[in-house]
């Protein structure tokens, strides 16, 4: 794959990773970082998977946009991705995984159209294209 590059960005993560602190280049996320009470820590800052979700989200609806504005069928201005990031152990060799539901809600058109949308903005995200056959995924449409 050859990628035209257009942009980049740099986070630094500092203390111990998942209990400790992520800052970008530009400062605009300066964030404590505290592993969730699930996975023992104190739930008291962000984590990887809450931000991981937030940029897939908006990437996700992002594509969304583009690809039906190009097929000639834009989305509502409604429309809506909620992208929802699991982790836990990964049974295959005991280390852990993540999981995306990407949750699609597109008013106003019906259920075959609003899935023919959501399946061309999955092939198009480039957070889709990172993470598929690497992470479980899946995709639901609501109408």
């Amino acid at each position: 794959m050859a990628i035209d590059v257009a942009y980049t960005i740099s986070s630094k993560a500092a203390g111990g990773g998942r209990d400790g602190e992520v800052v970008s280049d530009t400062g605009r996320i300066d964030l404590e970082l505290r592993p969730p009470k699930e996975l023992g820590g104190s739930g008291d800052g962000s984590n990887p998977e809450e931000l991981f979700s937030a940029g897939y989200a908006a990437c996700f609806l992002g594509a969304l946009r583009a690809t039906s504005k190009n097929a000639g069928s834009p989305v509502p201005d409604e429309s809506t991705v909620t992208v929802t990031i699991g982790i836990g152990k990964d049974s295959a060799d005991g280390g852990f995984g993540l999981t995306a539901a990407i949750e699609v809600y597109i008013p106003g058109v019906d259920e075959a159209k609003g899935k023919e949308l959501a399946d061309a903005a999955h092939a198009f995200c480039p957070y889709s294209k990172a993470t598929r056959g690497n992470i479980d995924q899946t995709v639901t449409v609501r109408v």
